[in-house]
This record gives C-alpha cells, sequence and structure tokens, in this order.
C-alpha cells in the first residue's frame, strides 16, 4: 500500500491546489477592515500564481539561451497558467473526482501502474461529465525521442481527444523530457492549459501554483508496496548501516556532469556508498578521465 500511496499524492497535490482556491475565495468574500491592531501580512496563496517575482538560476551553458526559449515556446506555450485562468473550478464543486481516459494504444508498464492506481481509488470516476480532473490515456512519461517509449506525433493524438479542450482541467504526467546531453525540457507537443506533474521540472518552466513536480522513480517501482511498517523506535537519528547510497552513470559532458563528477569524494565505502560507471554514451571512451577504470569495476561487480 505505500507505493499506491505515493502514485496518489500526485493527485492529491492537485486537489490540494483546488482547495486552497476555494479557502481564498472565502477568505475574500467573509474578510473585511480589521479595527484592531495591524497583523503580519501573511504569505501568498499557493493558488495565487507567481505574481511578478520569479527566480531564473543559471542556465547550464550546454545550451543556449536561444535554444531554451525555442524549447519553452514548443511545450509551454500558456507559460502564465494559474487556477484562476487555466482551470475550471465549477467542475470541483461537488467532489473531486478523475476520470481516466480509454487506452487505445500501448503504454510502458510504468504508465500503466500509474493509472491502475488511479481507477482503484475513491477518486476514480467513469463518467467524464462528473470528473474535475482529466488523465490521458497516452503515455506522456517518457518524451525522450531515442525511447522505446516515446509516443510519435503525440500533439496529433490530442487533437484528437474528445475532452481536451486545450488541456483545461488535464494533468499530464512526464518522468524523462528531451535527449542525453542536453536534456532541454521539449514534450514535443504544446501542454497548453493542463497542469504539468514532471520530475526534474525546472525553475524556468515551472508554473508556481499550478504545476506539480514529482520525483523520478524507476520503471521497477511496485505498484502497490508490501505490509503497512512500523517505527521500530522513537530515537532520532535512526540507526541504520547507510546514510546516503546511490548506484548510477556519473556523465563525462553534458547537462549534469559537473555536479555528478565533483560528489566522487562523498564515498567512504562504510555508510556512504556512491557507485557510478563512466558507460554512457559514445564518446565515453574518448573523454574517460584516470577515475573511470576503478568505478567501472566497483560498479560491475
Amino acid at each position: 500500500m505505500q507505493a499506491k500511496k505515493r502514485y496518489i499524492l500526485v493527485l492529491m497535490s492537485c486537489a490540494f491546489l483546488v482547495l486552497c482556491y476555494f479557502g481564498a475565495f472565502r477568505l475574500r468574500q467573509h474578510g473585511g477592515e480589521s479595527s484592531g491592531p495591524s497583523k503580519p501580512k501573511k504569505l501568498r496563496s499557493y493558488a495565487e500564481g507567481p505574481g511578478e517575482l520569479r527566480f531564473y538560476p543559471d542556465e547550464d551553458l550546454i545550451v543556449s539561451p536561444s535554444q531554451r526559449r525555442s524549447e519553452r515556446r514548443a511545450s509551454y506555450k500558456s507559460a502564465n497558467c494559474t487556477l484562476y485562468t487555466c482551470f475550471d473550478l465549477s467542475r470541483c464543486h461537488k467532489d473531486f473526482k478523475v476520470y481516466v481516459y480509454p487506452v487505445d494504444e500501448p503504454i510502458s508498464t510504468t504508465y500503466g501502474k500509474i493509472l491502475n492506481v488511479i481507477r482503484d481509488s475513491r477518486y476514480f470516476t467513469s463518467d467524464p461529465s462528473q470528473a474535475c480532473l482529466f488523465v490521458l490515456g497516452i503515455d506522456t512519461l517518457d518524451r525522450d525521442s531515442l525511447s522505446p517509449d516515446y509516443v510519435s506525433d503525440l500533439q496529433g493524438k490530442l487533437d484528437q481527444v474528445k475532452y481536451w479542450n486545450n488541456g483545461r482541467n488535464h494533468v499530464i504526467f512526464n518522468l524523462y523530457s528531451g535527449t542525453w546531453p542536453d536534456y532541454a525540457e521539449n514534450l514535443g507537443f504544446d501542454i497548453g492549459e493542463a497542469i504539468l506533474a514532471k520530475a526534474s521540472m525546472s525553475v524556468t518552466n515551472f508554473r508556481t501554483g499550478f504545476d506539480v513536480s514529482i520525483p523520478l522513480f524507476s520503471k521497477s517501482h511496485p505498484e502497490r508496496g508490501g505490509d503497512r511498517g512500523y517505527v521500530g523506535s522513537g530515537d532520532l537519528p535512526a540507526t541504520k548501516k547507510y546514510l546516503l547510497v546511490f548506484k548510477g552513470k556519473r556523465y563525462l559532458y553534458g547537462i549534469g556532469s559537473e555536479t555528478r563528477n565533483a560528489l566522487y569524494h562523498l564515498h567512504n565505502g562504510k555508510d556512504i556508498i556512491l557507485l557510478t560507471t563512466c558507460k554512457h554514451g559514445k564518446k565515453w571512451k574518448e573523454l574517460k578521465d584516470p577515475r573511470c577504470e576503478l568505478e567501472n569495476k566497483e560498479y560491475d561487480r
């Protein structure tokens, strides 16, 4: 059940956005001028959108600014969406229900797990007229054009979706976008007014108060967990053998390479285990450094 809860967490996040809106709306209706002492100004509601303040971190120099702008325009034409401008809240007044479109084409195992969990939840409805949110039957998880799970002509398929309505009240799930080594956030289709639930989303493209950032999970992640867990001790910090464990690729160039190459010194072989391999991409042998041979052996054993 633990894994099932993780999948539903994304839908609950979307529901949270809707609830925040109603809470803010009621405060506006019943609020008034106070005759008492002034109170500290409250933080802006999550549903009120990004406003004028946006944070743009330094971009990776691998991809030019003009290319990033082009990629952004291709997938994020409705870049200023909020729950006020791109969401029909009237569909959510009675109850929070989610409609899943029928699956007409093959989908990945991972996307199938997500759809199964939604269908088995109490939020699912088979009646689209009762739905607050809509989830596509088209697999949008992997938008790497080199991936076997990549769905071609997705824009054309979206245009045929019955209730698409430029994505309004729809949630799009995505784990991977772009192609190595740049991994620019080009989904290959216009998401319109849909909420994007995406892993590894940049601050530049994240629409505050509208999109949902989700963790990147592997294809082997179970659809449902085992027995309910129990806390064995109230002692903090918890007594565990390992503090940090990671096993994966160490990019020798491209986006993310600088960060991963700077973390090798954390590996101590005791409570912090970082196992990486340089075997990634076609140029790894040409670009390998003195650490690659030893790291590859530790990774493969």
